[in-house]
């Protein structure tokens, strides 16, 4: 025997994605509901999968949900892909739209999965850094598309990990200035002021990619879809693994969906206490961003990002250290909590820092 095979070359050495998950008696590192949904709902759940035939395989085309998600947003049933998790909605986009010979473009920061699935799938990654506010200029984006004409353009909005809107221009210049698809991440659509939902049209090379996990409080669930045109949503079902939504997924989403007004009040509610937060925030010697998600970007005065971090684990608070992330030296990034967590946050904040 001659011991184990190499995984393929273009691996590299990359590492999975991951937040660290160390025991801390207030979690605001990874952008969950601090909220469980609505009673209702899990006693509806639970009668709903009581007559589920188990040792069947699952509606293949999730036909129920897609209904229900495109009824949601006023559009087709065809024009909705749903997955696990709107990880698995990157994939299948990088499976059917990527591959080797192709680019994706990112613009860095932001979501870090972008660039990391589209490398997994053998696509090139390109980036481009936003400015030194971390914002971006629609003039940047025509540029950047139009020279490298990407097979995938990358858009985050708000943007993670800086929670910020980026100006409208960016999505018209990114659809006018190459061939290629342009997918929106919207996992904190529901935050912010505005949508790109109801640009989504047939003969437009645009994706919206939303989830379950952060508005509905269903991050335990994995849900996630991207509302996109016909087309691209066929070609998106024929990368996607047989019977890959179980029935649970299914039937809790689709319920999920019958509760809009409760997930509506947490999410004014959330940023009402965002708000409250960045306010707090104010008065402590800190940069802030200003924020549409349910997440604040800061970096401490004077301070490493990684003291920081460690001197607020060590009060029980634990963060996420984005200080290593591509021009965020010295950030910290921290979710939205309850009235209660994100008063313990501030009050160890001021402690390490003081």
């Amino acid at each position: 025997m001659s011991g184990l095979p190499e995984p393929r070359s273009s691996l590299g050495l990359r590492e999975g994605y991951h937040s660290l998950q160390v025991d801390a008696e207030v979690r605001l590192n990874t952008n969950e509901s601090p909220w469980p949904p609505p009673e209702a709902w899990r006693a509806e759940l639970a009668a709903a999968t009581a007559g589920v035939a188990w040792a069947r395989y699952p509606d293949r085309s999730a036909a129920a949900l897609r209904s229900a998600i495109a009824a949601a947003h006023g559009v087709r049933p065809d024009q909705v892909f749903a997955a696990n998790g709107s990880n698995e909605v990157l994939q299948a986009i990088c499976l059917a739209y990527g591959g080797p010979e192709r680019t994706a473009l990112t613009f860095e920061p932001t979501y870090a999965l972008h660039g990391h699935i589209a490398h997994l799938s053998g696509t090139r990654v390109r980036v481009v850094e936003r400015d030194a506010e971390l914002r971006l200029a629609p003039g940047a984006v025509a540029a950047a598309v139009g020279c490298l004409d990407p097979a995938i353009t990358f858009l985050c909005s708000p943007n993670n990990p800086t929670g910020m809107l980026d100006d409208p221009g960016v999505l018209d210049a990114a659809l006018s200035a190459g061939s290629g698809l342009v997918v929106l991440d919207e996992a904190y659509g529901q935050f912010a002021e505005r949508s790109a939902l109801p640009l989504v049209r047939d003969d437009c090379p645009l994706v919206v990619v939303r989830t379950f996990s952060k508005t509905w409080s269903l991050a335990a669930l994995r849900l996630g879809y991207a509302v996109a045109p016909a087309p691209v949503v066929a070609t998106l079902e024929r990368v996607a693994l047989p019977y890959h939504l179980d029935a649970f997924k299914q039937i809790a989403g689709r319920l999920a969906l019958g509760y809009e007004a409760d997930m509506r009040e947490r999410v004014a509610a959330l940023v009402s206490e965002r708000d409250r937060l960045v306010a707090g925030l104010g008065a402590l010697p800190v940069k802030v961003w200003p924020s549409q998600a349910n997440f604040v970007l800061l970096r401490p005065d004077g301070r490493g990002g990684r003291e920081v971090w460690k001197g607020l684990l060590e009060r029980s608070v634990l963060v996420r250290d984005t200080s290593s992330w591509p021009g965020l030296a010295g950030c910290l990034r921290v979710t939205v909590g309850t009235p209660g967590e994100d008063d313990r946050f501030l009050a160890a904040l001021a402690e390490v820092l003081a």
